[in-house]
């Protein structure tokens, strides 16, 4: 009389089966989720780990921008030190 009120087959094998497929789908889902939130912080990272590589390709590259300036520079201000020099040198000569 009271099995129509059960949404399922009150029979016990019926129960354990339902709690084997119940279990196995659980298990499963918390695999897949692991999978998931394995592939997105690996993705994540990935993300991360390319911005790094270009800050630091940036950031050398204006690093070296930087060192040729300075480098120009002062090979400029020895060019005309030494073109003052030869000046000098010439102007004492000639005089």
């Amino acid at each position: 009389m009271l099995e129509k009120y059960y949404l399922i087959s009150p029979c016990p094998v019926c129960h354990v089966i339902i709690v084997v497929v119940v279990v196995v789908v659980v298990v499963v889902a918390a695999a897949a989720i692991k999978v998931v939130v394995v592939v997105v912080v690996a993705a994540a990272v990935e993300v991360v780990v390319e911005v790094v590589v270009v800050v630091v390709v940036v950031v050398v590259v204006v690093v070296a921008a930087a060192v040729v300036v300075v480098v120009a520079a002062a090979t400029a201000v020895v060019v005309v030190s030494a073109a003052a020099v030869v000046v000098v040198v010439v102007g004492v000569v000639v005089v």
